[in-house]
């Protein structure tokens, strides 16, 4: 039997029956559409993950006090002359920029309305750090530095939220913890992140934040930001701080007393989540392709039975046990080719209707279906079609032909 009569005859018999082959297919679909649209959901959080972080800056690394993975005595925090012998351009020829930073989460309010954001104090390398730009007025510069200035930047939540809007806003005076700041400029939004949202901050300069607004012990700091000069220079400038900072708290023997993170750290720990995240997610939709595999195997055992006496007059005529076996076969992987089609259509479909949700909510997520997501689905559901027609297929064609056609 050749592959085109094959198929002609499993459509001939799917036709016969259509509301069975319809609710088989059926089967197929759902779990089709299923795995289809919780791996793009997983691929679309981990895209969505990932460029939050790559958007934090280029070439980036992060220096924080303490050392989570090993016990450190009598450890040292970060202070303003770390980052100034950081910054020092024959000790650390692989580092650009360095940028102290100091936060907490206090009250900002503006008339009647007010909210809790991050506030950070910042130096005007920060601008460069994190690759940020404003969308009107300035950003902090050395003279707001120097004279303790009370003005800030507002991230574009802050900004919608205290005055509705993100534009004219240069020369207005907001109120943080109850002292008075003028804004001098609109941030560019960056977006929400996995550590929420970068939009809602409030940037000061870092000495006026130090010494009215986030105190810190002998000008300690939260956490370093440092620009490396290249990609390629990451390595060597993490080599060139860990010297610095080791001789600077000195540290002889025993670990560190900071911590030191690359965006590819955070990059790659990301990856790793969201990765076992997309697994679960299809794993579980896999059952569902799975029991609709058993539904295929369920209709043609049904079909068999219904057929036996066409069977048994087929292989009385001279069709060989191979010619039963995959018309059978043809059978069931069509049922299953069909379903996964037209589940790959609804999977889209579900993808997109989440990604509108997400937009509607002005949450920074779409699900992205990608070509090997597809792929995986079709040969996954061919696969199911073929495996579970393989028992009735074979049962179909090891029926007797005179026990096949003595059936009623």
């Amino acid at each position: 039997m050749s592959l085109d009569q094959a198929v002609l005859e499993a459509l001939e018999s799917l036709s016969a029956n259509k509301l069975r082959s319809a609710l088989t297919i059926l089967g197929i679909v759902i779990g089709v559409a299923a795995v289809v649209a919780m791996l793009a959901v997983g691929q679309g959080a981990q895209d969505t993950i990932t460029g939050s972080i790559s958007g934090i800056g280029v070439n980036l690394l992060f220096v924080f006090q303490g050392n989570n993975r090993e016990e450190v005595r009598n450890p040292r925090p970060l202070t303003l002359a770390d980052t100034q012998a950081l910054n020092d351009p024959f000790s650390a020829p692989h580092i650009m920029n360095v940028a102290p930073v100091i936060d907490n989460n206090l009250l900002i309010s503006f008339g009647g309305e007010q909210l809790r954001a991050n506030v950070s104090g910042v130096t005007p390398a920060y601008q460069e750090v994190r690759s940020w730009g404003v969308s009107e007025g300035e950003f902090i510069n050395e003279e707001h530095i120097l004279g303790k200035a009370s003005v800030a930047l507002v991230g574009v939540d802050v900004a919608d939220k205290l005055f509705g809007r993100r534009e004219a806003l240069v020369g207005e005076t907001i109120r943080i913890e109850g002292q008075p700041f003028r804004v001098i400029g609109v941030l560019l939004p960056k977006g929400g992140g996995s550590f929420g949202s970068q939009d809602e901050v409030v940037l000061v300069p870092f000495s006026t934040a130090q010494s009215r607004l986030i105190r810190r012990n002998r000008d300690n700091v939260d956490v370093v930001f440092i620009q490396a000069i290249n990609a390629e220079a990451v390595e060597q400038a993490k080599e060139e701080i860990t010297a610095i900072l080791r001789q600077r708290h000195r540290i002889i023997l025993g670990p560190d007393d900071f911590t030191i993170f690359s965006q590819q750290d955070f990059v790659e720990t990301a990856q790793t989540i969201t990765g076992v995240f997309t697994i679960f997610l299809g794993g579980i939709a896999a059952i569902s392709l799975l029991v609709g595999g058993i539904g295929i195997m369920n209709i043609m055992l049904v079909s068999v039975t219904e057929r036996t006496r066409e069977i048994g007059l087929r292989k009385a005529v001279g069709a060989r046990k191979r010619d039963i076996l995959i018309q059978f076969l043809t059978e069931s992987s069509l049922l299953s080719l069909m379903g996964g089609v037209i589940g790959i259509g609804f999977g889209w479909l579900i993808a997109f209707i989440v990604g509108r949700i997400a937009a509607a909510n002005n949450t920074p997520f779409t699900p992205v279906v990608s070509v090997q997501a597809i792929l995986l689905a079709t040969l996954f559901s061919t696969a199911v079609g073929l495996f579970f027609g393989i028992y009735p297929a074979n049962r179909a064609a090891n029926l007797a032909p005179v026990e096949a056609l003595r059936s009623e």
